[in-house]
């Protein structure tokens, strides 16, 4: 019995270790500490007259203002980008409102800013996360 000690103390060990591996890889997952952020959620501040913001739900839908049309559209996170999908916007008579949310293509995180683009890959606005 003393020889299958050593054998059965290597395997418990050798599982320990995938274990670990495993804990790893679940803690690298977006959203996670040392890993990519998750950029679903809120961004700049909601139903404020004026005031672009935008929605990430988890199921890829995005939903936003330009602070006075309603947009709709979808949404891809990869590493610290995202795709839009096209957006559906309503046309409202807005005086002085900017419309550059409903041009973005994508956008990337950058610090605690969401920078977005336009199809000609022009910077065309910023919002903050909303907490």
């Amino acid at each position: 019995m003393t020889g299958q000690a050593p054998v059965l103390r290597s395997a418990l060990l050798a599982g320990f270790v995938v274990g670990l591996t495993a804990c790893g890889a679940a803690a690298g997952s977006p959203g996670s500490s040392g890993a990519v952020a998750d950029l679903g959620g809120l961004w700049g501040v909601q139903d404020t007259e004026g005031t672009a913001s935008l929605a990430l739900d988890d199921d890829g839908t995005a939903t936003g203002t330009d602070g006075c049309n309603r947009m709709l559209g979808t949404w891809e996170q990869d590493g610290t980008q995202v795709a839009f999908g096209p957006w559906a916007v309503t046309r409202m008579a807005c005086p002085s409102v900017d419309t550059w949310l409903s041009l973005s293509v994508k956008a990337t995180l950058e610090g605690e800013n969401l920078v977005f683009v336009g199809p000609e890959g022009v910077v065309v606005g910023t919002l903050q996360r909303n907490s």
